[in-house]
């Protein structure tokens, strides 16, 4: 089977992710997170990047950026090759780091909501993880770019951009105001099962409204052919399907755990399929 084309358009938005090869760690130490950062400073340098959000977890990594130029795949696979590297020489090692071929879902950025919501996923994810204790706020997680919001922007490291998030919270200003509300709201949302709102965001290949998906589906399909588009028309369906899905179960106040305990064939379940 071909090779499902990667979609890059200049001012594209992306949530991308990849994990360790078998699952595994892919830093042993803070050296290499921090060498880790470094190196995707350095590839924003490269590439005219601009990255809106990070998140660095035990066995895989998170950033949402932005390509001013058509480079996602150049500057991954420069960014990736890179690190591994560096990785592999201070520990002594050799082969894949990565597993398989990286995540890109293709964000809507138009100030819909889209960027807001994929920016919360990424910024919580310590916190689901419990790398965080319950009491300690989401700052206290060192390895994401949240402690970086919270600081002034003259202590910030200059490649991560954060006007366009806060624009998403409609904070106007990068000021202490501002940066003390855009916690508040962050740290409720923590409080908050917002599980089913993240759920186009672990399966999907885009992340927007039908009219924005439309849009990346004819750019696919006139440079691979109908093979390619039906692919992503597939992917689209089962974005929609479990959006179906999730929709009944909140409607029934069931989680997705109850529908898998139940018989099959039992008539809820076959309704809700």
């Amino acid at each position: 089977m071909a090779r499902k084309l990667r979609v890059e358009f200049p001012g594209a938005l992306y949530h991308v992710m990849n994990r360790g090869d078998r699952r595994e760690a892919i830093f042993k130490d803070d050296k290499d997170r921090q060498q880790f950062v470094e190196t995707l400073e350095e590839t924003c340098a490269k590439t005219g990047w601009q990255v809106h959000v990070y998140c660095l977890m035990p066995n895989h990594f998170h950033l949402v950026l932005e390509t001013p130029q058509a480079n996602l795949v150049a500057g991954m696979k420069w960014f990736l090759g890179t690190y591994t590297g560096r990785f592999n020489r201070r520990h002594k090692l050799s082969g894949h780091l990565f597993s398989g071929r990286y995540k890109a879902l293709v964000v809507e950025g138009s100030g819909n909501g889209y960027l807001r919501t994929v920016s919360e996923y990424v910024h919580l994810n310590p916190a689901r993880a419990h790398l965080i204790k319950s009491h300690e706020p989401l700052r206290a997680y060192r390895w994401s770019s949240w402690p970086e919001y919270i600081k002034p922007p003259s202590k910030r490291a200059d490649w991560l951009r954060v006007d366009r998030v806060l624009g998403e919270y409609q904070i106007p200003q990068d000021s202490v105001a501002g940066r003390r509300r855009l916690e508040r709201v962050l740290e409720e949302r923590r409080g908050s099962d917002n599980s089913k709102d993240y759920w186009p965001i672990r399966r999907g290949w885009c992340f927007g409204e039908e009219g924005f998906r439309k849009e990346l589906l004819e750019q696919v399909s006139a440079k691979t052919g109908k093979y390619h588009y039906g692919e992503e028309l597939k992917e689209s369906a089962e974005a929609k399907a479990e959006r179906l899905v999730a929709e009944e179960l909140k409607r029934r106040g069931w989680e997705e755990a109850e529908l898998a305990v139940r018989r099959k064939g039992a008539p809820e379940k076959v309704m809700i399929a």
